[in-house]
């Protein structure tokens, strides 16, 4: 061998190095570009920058294929000005759909010679090489990474080893970009599912009752929740304030936001203070951290105040402020914060005489008491009794998972109730007759057991034949009205009959089919 030869040996060993080294780094800042939190497709297009800067391989092209149709859809391309999200190819179509089907690299010497390239980006040139790689995710081919060397020809199969190794590092990060992706999905169902459920449970579905007092209840609460008007919802210990809240908030446009709940009778100004506005570190003694207080947490969404009634008037001026101007200062903090919050407020409370009295201040209350809510006492809805124990004895045996019942004998105890305690202690007390009954078929038995006092409201007393519920409501359904006749006539039929101008047989009919348990006096 001749010393020319030896040298021309050595020169080209030494371009390989030169090239080995090139590749290398460009591997490590591929591998860099990979590891980053970036857009998918960003990266990937930053991949191919990467390959052309440091390893020469030009006019590099990554496509992926869609789960959906199968085919391959090009997601990056290196020095291409045109838009290309349109281009696509089958499995087998051209090159690149011939490397998708093979599974296997294809190295072209000059692209312009292959019979099977179609153009279609219409950036490659015609006669440089053309080399590419299947990119896999284990065994399965998930797309092709191709680009055109620059360089000898001799060096075709080191380009072909390189973008193999490139195409394995894109294969991970496709595989777990497509699990990031899955999982977002699935914890997206599984919001709107929950969502879904939320809007179920705390819908009007929960405000049961037909009587006027309730209708228009509902309506006012339809149309307010349309809007970011503040709302006061007024009535006595346990008639539902919480739940009108609950149905504002999830039928409003804010339902996707947060619902945050606060009972103002629970804290002293001080705690109050600082659960509503949040606290800046070192603020006090054991504030170790910065704390969000309720209104940033209900910034977009819906904050409700229960038992506003019961703050002080000291700390109602700092109230009205977050009110008026959605403004406010963390406890121990200088920056004022601002917020986007719908307030939804609830007391029980007797606030024009407080105003009269300077317990609560006058600008406060007109700042709330823009759209105010009254819910009636159940004593004076008797007639949603019966519906009203159907549904919570159908909620209590979802929470048993049993079935449970109630007749109307039960039914009829309950109406006789003065209910000091409203719908809460209408529960508690469905609760406690379906712990004592075993079968699950609650009647007057398992009602006397349940501890119930029997505070019996004189004007459903049989006084001259009269009864408080009127058979001539409109409101009444047909076996309401059969069931408030027989009430008044002391269960006697015949005399029911004649209450409701039917004949003993047709009250006799209407008994049977209405499933109607008749009370024995």
């Amino acid at each position: 061998m001749s010393s020319t030869d030896i040298n021309m040996d050595n020169m080209g060993a030494e371009h390989n190095n030169i090239v080995l080294e090139s590749e290398l780094e460009s591997l490590y800042q591929v591998s860099q570009v990979l590891s980053r939190s970036l857009d998918f497709r960003e990266t990937l297009t930053e991949v191919l920058s990467r390959l052309s800067d440091t390893a020469k391989l030009r006019y590099g092209m990554i496509c992926l294929q869609d789960d959906s149709s199968g085919e391959l859809l090009v997601t990056a391309l290196h020095e291409n000005p045109a838009p290309f999200n349109t281009v696509r190819y089958k499995p087998g179509e051209g090159v690149v759909g011939a490397i998708m089907s093979s599974g296997k690299p294809l190295v072209v010497r000059r692209i312009s010679d292959e019979d099977r390239f179609l153009d279609r980006l219409g950036v490659y040139d015609p006669e440089l090489p053309f080399v590419g790689v299947p990119i896999l995710i284990g065994d399965e081919t998930a797309g092709v990474l191709a680009a055109q060397p620059l360089g000898s020809i001799s060096l075709l199969k080191l380009h072909e080893r390189f973008l193999q190794m490139v195409g394995n590092l894109i294969g991970q990060s496709v595989r777990l970009a497509k699990k990031v992706e899955d999982e977002q999905l699935a914890l997206k169902d599984e919001r709107d599912s929950l969502r879904r459920k939320v809007r179920g449970e705390h819908g009007f579905s929960n405000l049961v009752g037909h009587t006027p007092s309730m209708r228009m209840i509902f309506d006012q609460v339809r149309q307010v929740a349309k809007w970011n008007t503040t709302v006061l919802v007024r009535g006595e210990s346990g008639t539902g304030k919480e739940l009108v809240a609950n149905a504002i908030h999830y039928n409003s446009p804010r339902s996707n936001g947060p619902f945050i709940k606060l009972n103002c009778a629970a804290l002293p100004d001080t705690l109050l203070e600082t659960e509503l506005f949040g606290h800046e570190k070192g603020a006090f003694t054991g504030a170790v951290n910065q704390r969000k207080g309720r209104f940033e947490q209900a910034h977009g969404g819906t904050i409700f105040l229960d038992e506003i009634g019961e703050i002080t008037p000291t700390f109602q001026a700092k109230l009205l402020r977050v009110l008026q101007e959605g403004e406010f200062e963390r406890v121990g903090g200088v920056k004022t914060q601002v917020v986007d919050v719908r307030v939804v407020a609830a007391t029980n409370k007797d606030l024009e005489s407080e105003v009269q009295e300077g317990s609560f201040r006058e600008d406060l209350y007109y700042r709330l008491n823009v759209m105010p809510i009254q819910m009636p006492p159940l004593r004076d809805r008797k007639e949603d009794i019966n519906d009203l124990s159907r549904f919570l004895v159908s909620k209590i045996a979802k929470s048993q998972g049993r079935e449970l019942s109630i007749d109307d004998g039960a039914v009829r105890l309950l109406m006789h109730h003065d209910w000091p305690g409203n719908v809460r202690e209408l529960e508690n007390c469905l609760e406690r007759a379906a712990v004592m009954s075993g079968e699950g078929a609650i009647d007057e038995n398992a009602i006397n057991l349940s501890g119930l006092k029997p505070i019996l409201d004189q004007s459903y007393s049989q006084v001259n034949g009269n009864s408080k519920i009127d058979i001539d409501d409109p409101d009444l359904d047909e076996r309401e009205r059969v069931i408030a006749a027989l009430e008044q006539a002391g269960w006697v039929q015949a005399k029911a009959a004649r209450l409701l101008g039917m004949t003993p047989r047709q009250i006799g009919y209407r008994i049977q089919t209405l499933n109607i348990k008749v009370r024995q006096m």
